[in-house]
């Protein structure tokens, strides 16, 4: 009797399912799983940023709004400002890899898995495709169709550019109007749509809902349940209000018109992914964000941007 128990306990993690031990669903859950899955996807976005942008170091670049959160963040700890500039990818993988020992499950990682995973994670991108389109209408006037010439999925990312006030944050997928004071290509699109999936998953996901868990159910002694309900909740609702209103070094400002079906569109999309982080794990939920974003992107060049 005591094998079993001690096996079953051994793949217990804080996720909501447990798969059966060694499956295609437990091995792709585990966190070493997610650092190799999303390696190169940092590894895009980092290269990425370099070659769409300038003087990186001087960090004069477009960057992910949760990855200059992070950026900050490292900068007030005391860490220099080029180290804080490379830091936050070596957070994700540190953060990780620290679930990982937890964990205590196997560091093996199978590469006959990582086609399949590509594969899932564009697959449950589709119904955020679909329901955006479906919650997403025409802009109401033609001062909004000029600054927006986009009527297809709304954006999961926003990036802040050097000198940018807290309000003129860009939504990736839905890009400027010719004309206007910034604009994206396409490639630039991608590649922080990429980013957006493993910072702003690692800051809303990974991060918010393990402290809204802490501080409801142990500080405030809300039940399980009611503190599992109300951290997706609160999480979901804060990721979508950040597509809006934006802080930055000490600021808040409008980073975007207000509309109620974007705002629904991405507190659904926030409860999405929360599911997806409680199931699946961090690697699946970043990698479908991120396809989300690649797809948002090229479905508005193609068929929205005129």
């Amino acid at each position: 009797m005591a094998g079993p128990k001690n096996s079953k306990h051994a793949y217990m993690t804080s996720q909501l399912l447990n798969f059966a031990p060694d499956s295609y669903l437990e091995r792709t859950s585990r966190p070493i799983y997610a650092i190799v899955f999303l390696l190169p996807f940092i590894v895009f976005y980092e290269i990425g940023t370099i070659l769409i942008n300038t003087d990186v170091l001087n960090q004069s670049q477009v960057r992910v709004v949760a990855f200059v959160w992070l950026q900050r963040f490292l900068q007030y700890l005391g860490t220099g400002s080029r180290f804080a500039w490379a830091a936050p990818p070596l957070v994700v993988i540190v953060i990780l890899a620290g679930l990982q020992l937890t964990s205590r499950k196997p560091w093996y990682f199978c590469l006959g898995d990582y086609t399949p995973m590509v594969v899932e994670c564009t697959l449950l991108a589709v119904p955020l495709i679909v329901l955006s389109l479906f919650f997403n209408s025409p802009a109401p006037d033609r001062s909004e169709v000029a600054r927006y010439e986009s009527s297809g999925p709304p954006a999961l990312a926003y990036t802040v550019e050097p000198g940018d006030s807290p309000g003129s944050a860009v939504p990736l997928a839905a890009p400027l109007a010719g004309g206007g004071p910034q604009t994206h290509s396409l490639m630039a699109n991608i590649v922080t749509g990429v980013g957006a999936g493993i910072y702003e998953e690692l800051v809303f996901r990974l991060i918010l809902i393990c402290l809204l868990m802490v501080l409801l159910q142990d500080v405030i002694g809300a039940s399980h349940r009611n503190a599992i309900i109300l951290s997706v909740l609160i999480s979901a609702a804060l990721f979508s209000a950040h597509h809006h209103i934006i802080y930055m070094d000490g600021h808040l400002g409008q980073s975007s018109p207000f509309r109620w079906t974007e705002f629904g569109f991405r507190t659904l999309a926030g409860v999405y992914f929360a599911g997806l982080f409680a199931i699946r794990g961090f690697g699946i939920t970043a990698g479908t964000h991120a396809f989300y974003d690649i797809i948002a992107t090229v479905v508005n060049a193609i068929f929205f941007v005129h």
